[in-house]
């Protein structure tokens, strides 16, 4: 019962009732990125990312972004991409939280890069 409150009163857990709603008369599942998130598309052409977890739109992978985006390139409908040794895995926006990045912290960020004058 509270899943369907929080469905219908607030659009920052998951999918709303609106959102439900449409997908299931009208939208078609073009596919599904390795983090779980589904993407989906209507007749009109408007496009819809379901979330897996948390609502973050950092975890749009880069072979989905420029379809959510409408960009055309050369993998459109090839959202299977080879995944190299060197690419490293997502990781959420950390703004805001105890591992966000800070050059105050970093100790060699502390040290002196510089020799002061001596008189």
């Amino acid at each position: 019962m509270l899943t369907l409150f929080k469905e219908i009163f607030t659009w920052w857990n998951q999918q709303t009732v609106g959102t439900r709603f449409t997908i299931f008369f009208f939208g078609k599942l073009v596919g599904k990125d390795d983090l779980g998130n589904k993407y989906y598309q209507t007749k009109k052409g408007k496009r819809f990312i379901i979330y897996k977890g948390e609502v973050d739109a950092s975890k749009i992978p880069n072979e989905w972004y420029s379809w959510m985006h409408f960009t055309p390139n050369k993998i459109e409908n090839k959202h299977e991409l080879e995944k190299f040794e060197w690419q490293k895995p997502h990781r959420p926006n950390l703004t805001g939280s105890k591992d966000a990045y800070n050059p105050k912290t970093n100790a060699e960020a502390i040290k002196k890069k510089y020799n002061t004058w001596k008189n």
